[in-house]
């Protein structure tokens, strides 16, 4: 089972555990996630279901490279981090 981690920042907004979830791609796990904890919905996605500009999505410490279908390939041992891209200076 891959671990989903959500960064400081967003639990700021929604209060969620780390999950451990089973799944074949990264879109697979948190569409999991969000069925848990359903307020990560609108944080995490737009109106249409895509990825928010705002979201970065790590693999094994990797940022994710499908933004689109989020069709990163995990394997068992994944750790997927979520995290909020800040900018502004």
């Amino acid at each position: 089972m891959a671990t989903v981690t959500f960064a400081p920042a967003i639990q700021r907004h929604v209060s969620v555990d780390e999950q451990r979830v089973d799944g074949p791609t990264v879109q697979d796990v948190l569409a999991q996630c969000v069925a848990r904890a359903p307020r990560l919905r609108g944080y995490l996605f737009n109106d249409q279901g895509r990825l928010r500009a705002h979201v970065a999505v790590f693999v094994d410490g990797r940022l994710i490279h499908d933004r689109h279908t989020l069709g990163d390939a995990l394997n068992n041992a994944s750790r997927v981090y979520v995290a909020q891209a800040l900018s502004g200076g």
